[in-house]
């Protein structure tokens, strides 16, 4: 049976979590929310179980502390895909987010605007056998495994709305490439120093086996200190294992280094075009492991070279 999802009916957030929602600008026509979480199939609830298995088994140990808490929090391993009702219940009291579904990956500013009103939005859909270890576009396993158990640590959740408010005023300076390479080296692909200790937080890497290994402990790609202003000006890699993986002490550090200072100074002095390569390691760099770049250097996925 389908299940019906409405997140208006769920509590308002905490007083100590508010901020006013963000109101729907003109111009978005379209939420892009679906009605219902769908209803899975048999075979589709088995692949969520089998994904979700093997991902635990490389968790301890890659995955950092916050995102273990927020697992255990939210149980996902009940059996089967998650109940997106259940979740945003318990992510309303913890935090005041909720999960949507939405069909497809959705357009740049209709998702700012989600995450600007706490709502993360997860694909209505699971990837199939065939794309058991890499999908194109992400599922339902990579937007709820990879992304929501954080959202129960406040102050992460609270470095997402920031970045969701952030993108309304990149799109009036036509810099949204630059968001995007920011939202890419920390919320997907970002690594965090834990007791003296490179940790994983961003979902993906998280929600892939190759890559939780290859970003803690290959040889080649490069591990560097986030510096907000820099990694706006990186290129990065979408289809493949990443060249270079950004650092920060804490979720705190993440959130004063964007919240805590506005982006209009560095859109306005942005080029449109990326600055540095994906493989690049600056004088200036606070550099934990300087890669070998030995993968990108073989030619990566597409020469069916083996990571490293």
């Amino acid at each position: 049976m389908t299940t019906q999802f409405d997140y208006r009916r769920i509590p308002p957030m905490p007083p100590e979590v508010y901020v006013a929602p963000l109101r729907r600008p003109a111009g978005l026509a379209d939420d892009w929310l679906e009605p219902a979480q769908r209803s899975y199939g048999r075979e589709e609830h088995r692949i969520w179980d089998d994904l979700y298995a093997r991902q635990m088994n490389l968790m301890p140990g890659h995955a950092c502390k916050e995102f273990m808490h927020g697992l255990e929090k939210l149980d996902l391993g009940q059996g089967g895909v998650p109940d997106f009702n259940q979740m945003s219940e318990e992510l309303s009291k913890l935090t005041g987010w909720s999960v949507v579904p939405v069909p497809m990956l959705i357009p740049d500013h209709v998702f700012y605007y989600h995450l600007a009103n706490r709502r993360f939005p997860a694909g209505n859909f699971i990837r199939s056998r065939d794309e058991f270890d890499y999908i194109k576009e992400p599922d339902v396993f990579h937007d709820v495994f990879g992304h929501v158990p954080l959202l129960t640590n406040p102050v992460f959740a609270d470095y997402m709305e920031a970045y969701g408010r952030a993108g309304w005023k990149a799109l009036k300076y036509n810099r949204l490439k630059a968001l995007s390479a920011l939202y890419w080296y920390t919320v997907e692909f970002g690594l965090i120093l834990e007791d003296d200790q490179l940790r994983i937080y961003g979902a993906g890497i998280l929600s892939g086996p190759t890559e939780t290994v290859f970003a803690l402990e290959g040889r080649s790609p490069n591990r560097i200190h986030l510096n907000v202003d820099r990694v706006m000006r990186t290129d990065y890699t979408i289809s493949d294992l990443q060249a270079t993986y950004f650092v920060i002490e804490s979720f705190r550090e993440l959130f004063h280094l964007t919240e805590q200072r506005g982006f209009e100074p560095i859109y306005e002095s942005l080029a449109p075009a990326f600055q540095y390569a994906k493989t690049a390691a600056l004088d200036t760099d606070h550099i934990y492991h300087r890669g070998t770049q030995e993968y990108e250097l073989r030619g990566g996925r597409g020469s069916g070279a083996r990571p490293v």
